[in-house]
């Protein structure tokens, strides 16, 4: 079978077109039914060319002809993945919802899955914004993981979540800043804590226990302030957040030899 060119399906797309505004607004444009390979192969064949918005309508038109065909349930997810291609991330998500629901045994079910946790991840916007979308991502992330976790998409979907991570500490660690800035110790201790305890393999860590020492120190929580600078120091040993906080400690002798104060070897004891 020989398939029209995609120079003929856009001038009969024009022609429906110009058909449709000729007629009344009861009338609908003709329904011209295609073999449901053909109308897959098609919408393909625009897929590869780039041209997203028209293969969508291609592969919806073969669910819409041919609803309980095997082309219908390929041409859902090649549907999803077209609105992905063109940042319609809420449409994209419908779609894949709707695959899942429908088709949750399929072979492709993994990468559904999969893509619907990109369509979040890809929305993550900066960190001085609503961190929701970012949530979202997480949840979609892990649900990857832990349903598929033999599969090729749990290794990216793992490295996702820890940037997502990284990103929601980033955020906590903006929050904390201001507080601190502005003198609310307490409320700045209380993020500053939920980065140590709730992201501790994130690259925040480090700063977020300087930022508590200076918070203990400015409150004259003198215990705390030594007891939080020396987790610092017997984690991250060579960082340049630990020099600043045993100055603020130590009263900026940290070049004297810090490791040998009986007040870090003293806090060093609990570990």
């Amino acid at each position: 079978m020989i398939l029209p060119s995609r120079a003929l399906r856009y001038a009969a797309l024009a022609a429906f077109g110009l058909l449709a505004a000729c007629s009344s607004g009861d009338e609908e444009v003709p329904y011209v039914e295609r073999p449901a390979e053909q109308i897959y192969n098609e919408a393909m064949d625009d897929m590869l060319a780039r041209d997203f918005f028209y293969a969508t309508s291609q592969f919806e038109e073969v669910e819409r002809q041919h609803p309980y065909s095997v082309w219908a349930t390929k041409a859902q997810l090649m549907a999803a993945y077209s609105y992905y291609q063109q940042n319609k991330y809420d449409d994209a998500i419908g779609a894949l919802n709707r695959f899942i629901d429908l088709n949750p045994a399929n072979q492709d079910i993994a990468y559904a899955y999969y893509l619907k946790a990109l369509c979040y991840y890809e929305q993550i916007v900066d960190v001085g914004r609503d961190q929701q979308v970012t949530q979202n991502a997480l949840t979609a992330l892990d649900d990857v993981v832990k349903r598929f976790p033999n599969s090729k998409y749990s290794r990216d979907a793992q490295l996702k979540i820890d940037l997502a991570h990284d990103h929601l500490a980033g955020k906590e660690m903006e929050i904390g800043r201001y507080y601190l800035k502005r003198g609310f110790h307490l409320a700045a201790i209380n993020r500053f804590r939920k980065v140590v305890d709730e992201y501790q393999t994130t690259t925040h860590v480090p700063e977020a226990l300087h930022r508590l020492t200076e918070a203990y120190y400015a409150l004259g929580l003198t215990a705390e302030a030594e007891k939080t600078a020396a987790v610092l120091g017997h984690n991250f040993p060579g960082s340049d957040w630990y020099q600043d906080s045993y100055a603020n400690v130590a009263g900026g002798d940290y070049a004297e030899g810090a490791f040998q104060k009986s007040w870090f070897r003293r806090t060093l004891d609990i570990f």
